[in-house]
């Protein structure tokens, strides 16, 4: 194996450069993996854009990504131990947690409260080098074991998917509910298909543009903001009672303003989209509709509950997938998943 890889740093902010670095090598409990596949993620974009001054990266330069797959070429001490071997297929996931915590060990280890504590948790590609790369160390922890019939490529969209079934799972589906989606990016389009795994009846996904029409293209109901009202549009098609469950994959003020009106009596907004600015809400139908809000923050547990459903196409990563770059455009890469006329849903770097 080379002694050296490829691997993305950003300098600065918005300041991109392709380097020569020494491969890592794994600690106890961690293994080495060849990177085959990545996702750029909404949250990498802001990073490298220095939306997250101080947080995500603590500092610069940093190599980002979180979203990847690829096979395992070497195992550090202890890692054999927990059943993994070179050439095993997996998928990483961000959160390396403490697992001592009582949030660890409620299984919340998404809510650590060592979160960032260096040598008790650490975030890859938030705040410790991530798979932006060649080759990516992890942690025994954040590794999954990926099905031979799920390609590298939609491998990349496990993590996506996983925080997809989280906001589902904390939205509290019922069988037969009618679930309101508010924002068509791949995680509301994968929120969709989670909504029917936990056993929505209906699913309207709320959004604009292209990715409202692949919204259609996968079956969903479609409600348009350009069209009107959103709020009304909602209400008519639930003949004036509103949404069970709204799941806000947004994370824009207006979209959650909008999330709940939408709600029904009794309603539950589950809200994954980060909102950068302050939201105002009315807070009486809160009270006297018994109304919920509810955050949601990555995964916990879910990368192997999604697993089987993104292998028997129920979860319908692949279908997102709408572009390929090789590690040394990723500046280009960069630039059509920011433009929003580019038709780009997810986009895959290849190592």
């Amino acid at each position: 194996m080379t002694e050296t890889m490829q691997a993305l740093v950003v300098l600065e902010p918005d300041k991109l450069e392709i380097q020569e670095k020494p491969v890592p090598e794994p600690g106890p409990h961690e293994v080495l993996a060849r990177v085959r596949a990545t996702s750029i993620c909404g949250t990498d974009a802001h990073l490298i854009h220095g939306h997250y001054p101080g947080f995500w990266p603590p500092a610069f330069p940093f190599t980002p990504g979180h979203e990847w797959a690829g096979e395992i070429v070497a195992l550090g001490p202890g890692a054999e131990a927990f059943g993994w071997a070179v050439g095993d297929r997996v998928a990483g996931t961000s959160h390396n947690a403490c697992g001592a915590c009582q949030k660890c060990v409620e299984g919340q280890y998404n809510l650590c409260e060592n979160y960032g504590k260096p040598g008790l948790h650490a975030q890859y590609g938030h705040n410790v080098a991530g798979c932006d790369a060649t080759y990516a160390v992890h942690d025994v922890k954040c590794i999954f074991r990926l099905p031979d019939e799920v390609s590298f490529e939609e491998g990349a969209v496990v993590d996506p998917a996983s925080i997809a079934l989280h906001v589902a799972r904390r939205g509290n589906i019922k069988p037969g509910d009618t679930v309101v989606v508010t924002g068509a990016g791949a995680i509301g389009l994968l929120a969709g298909d989670a909504a029917t795994i936990c056993g929505a009846a209906r699913v309207v996904v709320v959004g604009r543009g292209h990715r409202l029409q692949k919204a259609a293209a996968m079956g969903f109901q479609t409600v348009d903001t350009a069209d009107g009202d959103p709020v009304v549009a909602v209400r008519e098609l639930t003949g004036g009672l509103g949404a069970d469950v709204v799941l806000e994959c947004a994370g824009v003020p207006e979209t959650l303003t909008w999330a709940m009106a939408m709600l029904r009596r009794g309603g539950r907004c589950a809200m994954v989209g980060i909102p950068t600015e302050d939201v105002a809400l009315r807070l009486q139908p809160l009270v006297l509709d018994e109304l919920e809000l509810v955050g949601s923050r990555a995964s916990a547990g879910e990368m192997r509950r999604v697993m089987p459903f993104v292998a028997n196409g129920r979860m319908r990563v692949g279908e997102l997938i709408t572009h390929h770059f090789p590690l040394s455009e990723y500046a280009e890469a960069l630039a059509v998943f920011d433009d929003r006329s580019s038709g780009a849903i997810k986009i895959i770097i290849n190592p």
